[in-house]
């Protein structure tokens, strides 16, 4: 196994962690995330359907024919929440210090990477990027 699949494998593993944790909270009807959905007014039917969507993603990311869309759906979901977050919320949620802001800027950041890394798979218009490679 190289070096980039153990990558890939451990970034994978980072978002299904952060997201399966919040998918919990979501899904558990957790006061923080009543109170978040409420704030956004969106409780409850907001907070059921990001946490299906969440639990399609985590699915979707580990089959590999599927993992490009998850990470554009993960992508989309984290911009959403961190525009929450910036512009509704705040940064600290019911005393948290940030940590849910930061664990979707993490999660962001996961994505954004692995897209970077699988950036040749990604087609657009039924033509791949093209990456030039330099001769050595």
């Amino acid at each position: 196994m190289n070096v980039m699949r153990i990558v890939v494998f451990l970034v994978k593993l980072l978002i299904t962690a952060i997201v399966g944790q919040t998918l919990f909270f979501k899904f558990t009807g957790a006061v923080e995330s009543i109170y978040i959905f409420s704030i956004l007014g969106v409780e409850p039917w907001g907070r059921l359907g990001l946490g299906s969507l969440e639990l399609l993603s985590i699915v979707l990311l580990w089959i590999p024919k599927t993992a490009l869309y998850a990470l554009i759906l993960i992508l989309g979901m984290m911009s959403g929440a961190m525009a929450s977050h910036l512009f509704i919320l705040g940064i600290e949620i019911m005393g948290d210090q940030g940590e849910l802001f930061i664990l979707g800027v993490v999660t962001w950041l996961s994505a954004a990477l692995l897209l970077f890394i699988k950036r040749e798979e990604i087609k657009i218009l039924g033509m791949k990027f093209l990456v030039r490679k330099h001769a050595a």
